[in-house]
């Protein structure tokens, strides 16, 4: 026999068939109504009086009576348990009396009945207040549930509202650079173009000079546009998201000096604004992240989609994930975790085949 490995006995499973008989029967029960539960103790309460009678005198059923009386008080109540409880101790005298059962004084079956009787109302007693306590639980765990059902959705919401502040901010300050920031700097390009010509007609040699302020200003002009459109990227249009992305690609390409490439072999349009922003932010974020931790010299960014829905892919050739993460960082991929949640998608981040890191979102 392999070690390590257990071999189940074929009669295991037979023990546990009368516990599985009797869940099972007791969650059939629960949704019945109290007409039927009346009606099945009473029938309970006639067939154990018939059995009694049928079986004699000299074998006493006392105890299964208190499978009625059970049913009784769980299912209906401490009332009707008392109630079964006396007819199944009158079941079980007449059924006795009837089968021909002779006391050789007046006093012993009427001991037996008050000990009998007795004990009924003790289960009845026990039963009633385990129900009492069993519901008073059922209904302390679903106050609780709904409480920290409530407290969760609070949470996404207020989860949701900052992220969206967040966008709100990242939106503003992308106009205010574009309109405020480039368009000064424009006019100070200009400016410098307009005194670089007064320079060149007048034949001195500071007009250089000039067209080197002038070159750098215009660079100042394209690198706001790059913040601004990497704050506010997304005029969403049928294909502006995949463009947009495109443009991630050359701005990650000429800023940290690594192949950054956009594949999407097939239309994949975006109309939902909402999506749209989520998802560049995930590959934004995915990216700078590839740039910071892993080293990569390529980064590819996938965006397909079948009929599970839109898949997009980050994947670098970078030093790829460590063994374990530090537990001060990961907020860039719980970010991102949660942004997919916002989508109702899933978020993956895994060690590629050939190592670096492959990052995947799937939303509907």
């Amino acid at each position: 026999m392999p070690h390590g490995r257990a071999i189940a006995h074929p009669l295991d499973s037979c023990y546990h068939l009368p516990e599985n008989i009797v869940a099972t029967l007791l969650e059939s029960l629960e949704g019945r109504s109290q007409r039927f539960l009346i009606c099945t103790s009473l029938a309970i309460v006639v067939i154990l009086g018939l059995a009694d009678y049928l079986t004699g005198y000299e074998f006493s059923l006392s105890t299964f009576y208190l499978a009625a009386v059970a049913l009784a008080t769980w299912y209906v109540g401490k009332s009707f348990g008392v109630v079964i409880s006396i007819l199944s101790l009158a079941a079980s005298l007449v059924s006795d009396v009837a089968a021909g059962a002779h006391y050789s004084q007046a006093l012993i079956p009427i001991w037996n009945a008050t000990l009998t009787l007795t004990f009924y109302l003790v289960v009845v007693w026990l039963l009633g207040s385990l129900r009492s306590l069993h519901k008073e639980l059922e209904e302390r765990v679903r106050q609780r549930t709904a409480a920290l059902t409530e407290e969760m959705e609070e949470r996404q919401r207020l989860e949701a509202e900052i992220l969206e502040i967040g966008e709100q901010e990242r939106r503003a300050v992308g106009r205010d650079l574009h309109d405020s920031l480039g368009q000064h700097l424009t006019a100070t390009a200009l400016a410098g173009q307009v005194l670089e010509q007064k320079l060149t007609a007048r034949a001195l040699p500071e007009a250089a000079d000039a067209r080197k302020v002038v070159d750098l200003i215009e660079d100042g002009v394209e690198l706001t546009r790059r913040l601004a459109r990497g704050l506010h990227p997304l005029e969403i249009s049928a294909d502006g998201f995949v463009t947009s992305l495109g443009e991630l690609a050359v701005v990650v390409a000429d800023r940290f000096n690594v192949r950054c490439q956009c594949e999407c072999e097939q239309p994949v349009p975006i109309n939902d604004g909402t999506k749209a922003t989520h998802l560049y932010r995930i590959a934004q974020e995915a990216v700078t992240n590839a740039v910071k931790h892993g080293h990569p010299r390529h980064i590819l960014i996938r965006l397909s989609r079948s009929s599970a829905g839109i898949h997009l892919a980050v994947i670098d050739d970078g030093d790829g994930l460590p063994e374990q993460l530090p537990q001060t960082d990961g907020m860039g991929l719980r970010i991102m975790a949660h942004r997919a949640r916002i989508l109702g998608g899933t978020f993956v981040v895994s060690r590629g085949a050939t190592g670096g890191t492959v990052v995947t979102c799937t939303v509907p």
